[in-house]
């Protein structure tokens, strides 16, 4: 070892160079023996090979027993479609550019009434041998034909997915393969061990042996190509969409299997032999795209190969008497072949497309997509629960539906079937008694509009209420971005937008949405959010100079967004629907980033953010009145009389509301001064203070981000204690768009300027701050006094007795009742405030009078009140032990002889014919508040009032030779959580 030099530079350099070159050639090889052996297995999948490749089939295909077609069948040629319709109408041109075949079709036997119908079933419909049941069940039902809509029994097509969530297990398996070739294996075997126990269960052994062969020789030919794939440490695409495809080859020969139990003329067709596509991208795309990638059916091939199976595999069903039995055939969805040969797919979520291409095919009379929903819903129920099934729309409608997000239906499926005026129905595969919903027709284009408007045709919605409206539905695209081009020296400078989008189209950028200054000082799209970063470095490198001279401003990616959009042809017809959109926003407290609308007038989208996304759904679709609105409630104080009674109210009239009104509230939060509950789902009000009382110790800044970021876009908070901090919080939760409904007085009442503070936030906000029960409990006073203003009217002045607390108390002394017990008398009726001194010293009605000046426009406060109390100042400054005995030694003090002079006071006028009342006044025109205890006759306004009872006179320009009189009860915790009722639907509604 001493005598061996040290390595040089140039040695170590040439040792290296040497290791990359056999790294290098280790990965061509590997790469090459992947590229023969995908080859290989696609050929051992695809036994019709393209007209210019030669067959390599590795297992013959299953060939028709004559058990299965029901008696000794013959081979005959089957035709495509009845002979009263053409599979594709001459000179019709298709999507992909090529002229529709003008070859004749064999006709159909001569009993055979009815057209072909296609059903495709998704994999939430093949969960378990039991759905796979069902469906074999449904399909052999459907082709008994549906009275008086079919002419006897239909052919029946049924294009079929991959079992639930294989599709996603074999992605597994190929990625694991990259890392562990063992991993890789296993999960492959545990989709095949399932897919087989599936057919075992729905087939003697003699049925489904040949199946179970055919998949565990799938499932060798799968193993043998991903054992390349951790050699190149990368997935090929062709590798991943021919594995994934296996899902639903199994799939359809696991259905069936259990057909053949059931002895109907059936068979199965491996797409990837009939169905030839041109895919201008490769992969399986994004899952739950609305995109297929570039895909474009290449019909004169596919239809020739469907004539070739027809003649083959299928010629024994033409010799079926159709009015006995008509055949089933099963096809795999997702999957083709490409003009090479070679396994392809239509991208996740592609086989509504493969069910509409092979209905185009056959020429079919309906498709049917079996769901797990009633239909195409207004809305996502999952985020708006009232969302209901579109009867019926258009297919330019629904393909608006699809491509912003719905996804009931993939938007591609829609072109095969357009032109071809194939209706497609989606139905609930768990329910299907149920119509659904039938997608028909075309969209008016923009040269019809004017005639269709003179014809007075109708193309607005009708509700399930009943009520026309202009849009069908409302849906969204989560997970996506604003790219926004900026700069004040680009205006009127020709060719920005032109570079703009061409550089994101050389980046392979998808373009969800566009809006522009109409200067071209700026440019906003939206993108997908997993784009943005490529999206931004596009435009970045397009501007380079532009931004190093500073003459763009910038170029931003604001990711974190979604786009909400309306859609329905009535729009078109129909003046302010967009204004219904953004007030419902709004109204939400959604803000808007950017809008589009597009020039057929089918759909106006806005880009919020994503948090705000489910709430801005749930205003919308309640703004168009395609569902009731909810609100949810959050009520502090509940424990309390009134609480106890607003819990009640709620609880009791919850139902009632929601039947006369369309308004559902919906109880979120429950506090009392201690502890607090919250149920996002909303809980019973009747068992709200039990459930506090187990609750959590009470948290306002949590309470207030519960409410924020409540996803119903209504929201409204019930103050229903005395407590400054809770008043405290006014401003903000307003500021949040957050409504509030109070009985307390804290904010009307008290310090100016939070008083201003908390106005300013309510009208910034567009939120509501209602109070009407802090005045006059349940008379309608302080929204008769907006009105009077809002009108014209001019108020000079507001008086009458403001409490029944005093009117009470001086009713039951009269009668013989000591000051003491009728004290207590109201206290336990709920007549006093729950510090009972207020009433006496007259600082609740001097608090209400403050309420009425600010009302009216007046700067004043507490201290600006003239105040005479029926207490001794001593009594209104003693304090109690604890504020639980605050009533029991109240009143042992005026036992004491504390309230002597007061009772005295009564008694006397009583015996001159006269009754003590508290009385309040608001003198708008000198600017002063008072309240005063006087003597007043009998017989008088005043002196007429019983109990409890309020009588409050406004004298105004209007009401100046009588004044206008609001009287009735004004005290009582039922009456009084009545008016927070009252208020809290009010705001609700006009939110």
């Amino acid at each position: 070892a001493t005598g061996v030099a040290p390595p040089t530079d140039r040695t170590r350099f040439y040792r290296n160079t040497s290791s990359r070159i056999r790294d290098r050639d280790l990965l061509v090889m590997s790469r090459l023996f992947l590229l023969l052996a995908s080859l290989a297995l696609s050929s051992a999948f695809s036994p019709l090979p393209s007209a210019n490749l030669p067959r390599l089939s590795l297992r013959p295909p299953l060939s028709l027993s004559p058990s299965v077609l029901g008696g000794g069948a013959k081979h005959a040629s089957l035709p495509l479609g009845n002979a009263r319709r053409a599979v594709l109408r001459p000179s019709m041109v298709l999507a992909g550019g090529l002229e529709a075949i003008q070859d004749p079709l064999l006709e159909m036997p001569k009993t055979c009434e009815s057209s072909w119908e296609v059903h495709k079933f998704g994999g939430a419909s093949l969960a378990n041998a039991g759905l796979y049941r069902t469906v074999g069940d449904l399909l052999i039902s459907e082709s008994e034909g549906r009275e008086g809509e079919t002419g006897g029994k239909v052919p029946t097509m049924a294009i079929v997915s991959a079992m639930y969530g294989f599709t996603d297990l074999l992605v597994g398996a190929v990625e694991a393969a990259i890392v562990s070739q063992d991993d890789a294996e296993a999960k492959i075997d545990d989709v095949v061990d399932k897919q087989i126990a599936t057919i075992r269960e729905l087939a003697p052994p003699e049925i489904a042996a040949p199946f179970e062969t055919n998949i565990k020789e799938d499932a060798i030919k799968v193993k043998g190509v991903i054992a390349a794939l951790k050699l190149i440490r990368s997935v090929p695409d062709v590798v991943m969409e021919l594995v994934t495809g296996l899902g639903e080859v199994w799939s359809a020969q696991t259905l069936l299997a259990y057909l053949k139990t059931k002895g109907v003329p059936c068979d199965w067709i491996d797409a990837r032999e009939v169905l030839v596509v041109d895919s201008k991208s490769s992969g399986l795309g994004e899952k739950g795209s609305s995109s297929t990638g570039g895909v474009t059916v290449q019909w004169e091939e596919s239809a020739s190969r469907m004539n070739e199976w027809w003649k083959t595999k299928g010629a024994g069903f033409t010799e079926l008497d159709y009015s006995v039995e008509v055949p089933i055939v099963i096809v795999t969805g997702f999957v083709a072949s490409n003009l090479q040969g070679v396994p392809t797919t239509l991208k996740r979520s592609g086989s509504d497309y493969s069910a509409t291409i092979f209905a185009r095919l056959l020429s079919a009379e309906r498709v049917t997509m079996w769901k797990n929903t009633d239909g195409v819903y207004t809305a996502d129920p999952r985020r708006v629960p009232d969302a209901f099934p579109i009867p019926s729309l258009k297919y330019d409608e629904a393909m608006e539906l699809a491509y912003f997000g719905a996804q009931v239906l993939h938007p591609s499926a829609m072109v095969p079937c357009m032109d071809a005026e194939i209706p497609v129905y989606v139905r609930n595969i768990f329910n299907p008694s149920f119509k659904g919903s039938v997608i028909r027709g075309r969209c008016a284009t923009l040269e019809d509009r004017d005639k269709i408007a003179m014809e007075s045709t109708d193309p607005t919605f009708q509700t399930k209420r009943g009520v026309s409206i202009p849009i069908k539905g409302i849906t969204s695209i989560d997970k996506v971005a604003i790219l926004n081009l900026e700069g004040a020296s680009l205006v009127g400078l020709p060719g920005v937008a032109s570079r703009f989008f061409g550089a994101l189209g050389q980046a392979n950028v998808n373009i969800i949405m566009i809006t522009q200054a109409s200067s071209e000082h700026s440019i906003c799209v939206v993108v997908p959010e997993e784009q943005g970063d490529v999206a931004l470095a596009a435009l970045r490198a397009a501007f380079e100079l532009e931004l190093s001279r500073a003459s763009i401003n910038s170029v931003s990616l604001l990711k974190g967004m979604s786009v909400v959009a309306i859609i329905g042809e009535g729009m078109a017809f129909t003046p302010g629907v967009s204004a219904t959109f953004m007030r419902a926003l709004f109204s939400a407290g959604v803000n808007i980033r950017a809008i589009a609308q597009g020039s057929s007038e089918r759909q106006v989208s806005a880009v919020v953010t994503r948090e705000d996304v489910t709430r801005a759904l749930r205003s919308v679709h309640g703004a168009f009145t395609l569902s009731g609105k909810v609100c949810s409630v959050a009520v502090l104080g509940c424990s309390g009389k009134v609480g106890t009674e607003f819990l009640k109210q709620l609880h009791a009239n919850t139902d009632r509301v929601s039947d006369l009104t369309d308004l559902r509230t919906r109880l979120i939060v429950a506090a009392d001064s201690q502890k607090m509950v919250y149920e996002e789902r909303g809980m019973n009000p009747d068992h709200a203070q039990k459930m506090v009382s187990e609750g959590e110790e009470l948290d306002m800044d949590k309470i207030t981000s519960l409410m924020a970021h409540d996803i119903n876009p209504t929201r409204v908070i019930v103050d229903l204690t005395d407590s400054d901090e809770v008043a405290g919080k006014y401003e903000d939760w307003l500021s949040k768009g957050i409504q509030v409904v109070t009985a307390s007085k804290a904010v009307g009442a008290g310090p100016y300027d939070r008083f201003k503070r908390t106005s300013v936030a309510a009208i910034s906000a567009g939120s509501q701050w209602a109070a009407e029960c802090s005045v006059g409990a349940a008379l309608p006073l302080l929204n008769t006094i907006r009105d009077l203003s809002y009108t014209g009217d001019q108020i000079k002045a507001v008086e009458g007795v403001f409490s029944g607390t005093v009117t009470f108390l001086a009713s039951s002394m009269e009668s013989g009742t000591s000051f003491a017990d009728a004290l207590k008398n109201a206290f336990d009726k709920g007549f006093t405030e729950p510090d009972p001194r207020n009433d006496l010293n007259g600082m609740d009605v001097a608090r209400k009078l403050v309420i009425l000046g600010r009302e009216l426009g007046m700067e004043c406060s507490v201290e600006d009140v003239e105040i005479e109390s029926v207490i001794p100042s001593d009594l209104a400054e003693w304090e109690p032990t604890t504020r639980k005995d605050l009533v029991p030694e109240l009143v042992e003090k005026i036992k004491g002889g504390a309230g002597k002079e007061f009772e005295e006071r009564v008694m006397k006028a009583h015996k001159e014919g006269k009754r003590i009342r508290q009385v309040g006044v608001v003198n708008v025109s000198e600017g002063t508040l008072k309240v005063e205890v006087l003597e007043v006759d009998a017989h008088s306004r005043y002196g007429q009032l019983l109990e409890s009872d309020n009588a409050i006179c406004i004298t105004s320009n209007r009401y100046c030779s009588q004044p206008l009189v609001i009287q009735g009860a004004g005290a009582g915790s039922v009456l009084t959580a009545s008016a927070v009722y009252a208020d809290v639907l009010r705001v609700s509604r006009t939110n």
